[in-house]
């Protein structure tokens, strides 16, 4: 249970009963990294709603691969935002029980995945010229 007492009040209850409150700079830089996975989970949908909105302004060859680009930037962007909150948690459990802090089982699929998106987008921008 936590020392402070505000266990009972904040929201997931049972990560605030484990543990003690960890040093808020550290709690705070863990909620930082949680609004960056969001913003690059935005970034991803966005830049892949773009790609889409240029495959329906263009009509020329290149269209199942601008929309495959499309659909894994897309998927990307859901795959982050979907385990933010589960990797904010799983830091902040490992924080308070004075734990390792948990591998981040993400960043190579985000890396990899980037690269195939980039090499896809070269492929298309030398056979489409958009």
């Amino acid at each position: 249970m936590a020392a402070d007492g505000t266990g009972g009040r904040r929201w997931p209850r049972r990560l605030y009963e484990v543990g003690d409150e960890p040093d808020p700079r550290f709690t705070l830089a863990n909620e930082r990294t949680f609004l960056a996975w969001i913003r690059t989970s935005l970034a991803l949908m966005a830049a892949g709603v773009g790609v889409e909105a240029l495959n329906a302004v263009a009509h020329e060859a290149g269209g199942p691969l601008r929309t495959a680009l499309a659909v894994l930037l897309l998927l990307g962007g859901v795959a982050c935002s979907a385990t933010a909150f589960g990797r904010w948690v799983a830091t902040e459990r490992a924080m308070r029980a004075g734990d390792a802090l948990p591998a981040p089982k993400l960043a190579p699929l985000l890396g990899f995945g980037l690269t195939a998106i980039g090499v896809m987008a070269c492929v298309l921008l030398f056979a489409t010229g958009i």
